[in-house]
């Protein structure tokens, strides 16, 4: 894992990026947002975050395309979590064979998001997530 504290959100809605962006803001890391996944391969070579959350569903290039191009970042790889809206087995397979470890369904909360960072190490343990 990187040094990093950043975390990357990525995805076309405004809303999602900014209450993501909160919810990971309160738990002390910094975090910031992009509408594209062709931003997101310019951000992740600039600024190497240690965290991209990737919606499944972006226009024009998609998040097979970004984690395509991911896995041609040289040094530390972010950890790359997919943001899904369907529960769906075959898309989760599709993205971890192409480099997202990780999945998280949406909606998304306070509780869902801790426990991820938690998982891959971003975080201690998980804080109360009872507050949302």
């Amino acid at each position: 894992m990187t040094a990093s504290r950043t975390c990357l959100v990525v995805d076309d809605s405004e809303v999602i990026r900014e209450i993501a962006i909160r919810i990971i803001t309160d738990f002390g890391l910094e975090a910031e947002g992009v509408e594209s996944a062709a931003a997101a391969v310019d951000y992740c070579r600039d600024r190497k975050p240690a965290v991209v959350f990737l919606d499944w569903d972006l226009p024009s290039m998609g998040a097979l395309d970004f984690l395509r191009e991911a896995a041609s970042l040289e040094g530390d790889r972010p950890a790359i979590i997919l943001c899904a809206t369907e529960n769906d087995h075959q898309q989760f397979v599709l993205a971890k064979a192409a480099g997202a470890a990780h999945h998280i369904l949406k909606p998304f909360d306070k509780g869902s998001l801790a426990a991820k960072l938690a998982e891959i190490g971003l975080i201690d343990g998980v804080p109360n997530a009872s507050n949302g």
